[in-house]
């Protein structure tokens, strides 16, 4: 299962924006959401093109109430995320899922909320620690070139 995980903006409350809302309430309506993180809408799909699919249903409301539009493919790793234009080039082929480690977000976590996101590149199989506040945990995103360089 490729899970995707949206993240809300901080002055919305996500579940609500999406679920009072028809086209969305639709586009989730045969999905089990759940909230891995505060403020959060995560749901299960079958496949990587099955979750940017989603995404892609869901973009107005992506635009308006989502900070990060994040995808899980255990298939690539099974601990770490990949970012929405991420997950879209390994899915047209642009990007060979072996080739995604190398360019990180890390948000702290704190109380179960994603904080302050540091932007760092992996050496040697290394991931570099979170060094912007103290948090409970880190949530490791794979991001794209251009989200890494912009």
């Amino acid at each position: 299962m490729t899970q995707v995980c949206l993240l809300g903006d901080p002055d919305v409350t996500l579940s609500y924006e999406l679920l009072s809302r028809e086209t969305a309430r639709e586009a989730l309506a045969t999905y089990a959401i759940e909230e891995p993180f505060a403020n959060s809408v995560a749901v299960d799909t079958v496949s990587l093109g099955a979750a940017v699919s989603l995404l892609n249903d869901l973009d107005w409301y992506l635009a308006r109430f989502v900070d990060e539009a994040l995808v899980a493919e255990p298939s690539i790793s099974r601990t770490e995320w990949l970012s929405r234009d991420l997950a879209r080039e390994v899915r047209a082929g642009e990007v060979p899922p072996e080739e995604t480690d190398q360019r990180l977000k890390i948000y702290g976590l704190v109380d179960g909320e994603p904080v302050e996101p540091m932007f760092v590149r992996r050496t040697q199989g290394s991931t570099p620690e979170y060094d912007l506040r103290d948090v409970d945990a880190t949530l490791v995103v794979r991001v794209s070139d251009a989200e890494f360089s912009g």
